[in-house]
């Protein structure tokens, strides 16, 4: 029993980082409504500048370590918020107009550009941080297993939840929220009612982008590294997530991505973690089938 609540405490962790970049793709996919192949490279990307500003900042600049790592974060918003703001008036909002469906091949060129720009910048080379805040925090002593969670892992959940509970909320209540919700519902008639959709989406880009980064700084942070790989990884079980789940709700979807979170964790206590993507994959495939038949029965009864 304390095992699997151990599990479920580190599945909470993972958790949060599948919630964050879920908000982040279904704000983005509301208004570009085409698979975004770039969504987790930003959140890769966004990563490795933290963690190549904070080597940087730590050999070069010689500054102390919570100086490098404060910006290494601020760079990695930066750079994430330029590079979203980039694509969308370069690259999204062109193509929505005109060819939709070259975005998913669009936003392959932009997973490759970012993956190369950060290899150059790391002299293709592995950084890596220092354990940070990595000191246990007690949510049951036992002296047979204590079950427990760094310091780092409850500031990325408390995180988390508020960034979340807060965006959502702004998001329902807000004149922005309103709009992308217009926009997303149809952008012709929103722009007739006096919406900017190109404002909308420009912001809806860089606000999921934002999201992204705070994810990728979370897991630079905790893992001390973050491949390239394992950015389109997260990226494309986002997208699996939130396809089986809503492109219509951010919160909605930041639960169900939560949840896989958990059951991702709950695996690797206690099954080969070498067949866990495989499988979770499976899952979320089959999932995404019996979803899409449950709806299409449902509108054919109607």
């Amino acid at each position: 029993m304390l095992y699997f609540l151990q599990q479920l405490l580190n599945g909470l962790h993972s958790g949060a980082l599948y919630a964050l970049l879920a908000f982040g793709y279904v704000l983005t996919n509301g208004v570009l409504k085409r698979t975004n192949l770039a969504y987790g490279p930003i959140f890769a990307f966004a990563g490795q500048v933290l963690i190549i500003i904070a080597v940087f900042g730590w050999n070069v600049l010689w500054l102390t370590l919570p100086a490098t790592v404060a910006l290494g974060i601020l760079l990695a918003f930066l750079y994430a918020a330029l590079t979203a703001s980039l694509l969308a008036r370069s690259v999204y909002i062109p193509l929505a107009l005109s060819s939709p469906n070259a975005i998913v091949v669009a936003t392959l060129g932009v997973a490759i550009v970012l993956m190369e720009l950060a290899r150059i910048a790391a002299d293709t080379r592995d950084l890596w941080l220092p354990p940070i805040l990595a000191a246990p925090v007690m949510f049951l002593p036992s002296g047979r297993f204590p079950v427990t969670l760094t310091v780092i892992q409850v500031i990325d959940c408390v995180l988390a939840v508020a960034v979340i509970v807060l965006a959502g909320s702004a998001l329902s209540r807000s004149q922005f929220g309103r709009s992308w919700r217009a926009v997303s519902d149809d952008p012709a008639a929103a722009a007739m009612c006096g919406v900017d959709v190109r404002r909308v989406f420009q912001a809806a880009v860089v606000g999921g982008a934002l999201l992204a980064a705070l994810a990728g700084s979370m897991a630079a942070l905790y893992y001390g590294n973050i491949s390239f790989g394992s950015g389109m990884v997260y990226g494309l079980k986002v997208l699996f997530v939130t396809a089986a789940g809503s492109y219509r709700d951010p919160s909605r979807a930041a639960a169900g991505a939560a949840c896989f979170g958990i059951a991702e964790s709950l695996w690797t206590g206690y099954f080969p973690i070498e067949w866990r993507d495989a499988w979770m994959f499976a899952f979320l495939a089959a999932l995404l089938v019996l979803t899409r038949t449950g709806r299409e029965d449902d509108r054919a009864t109607a």
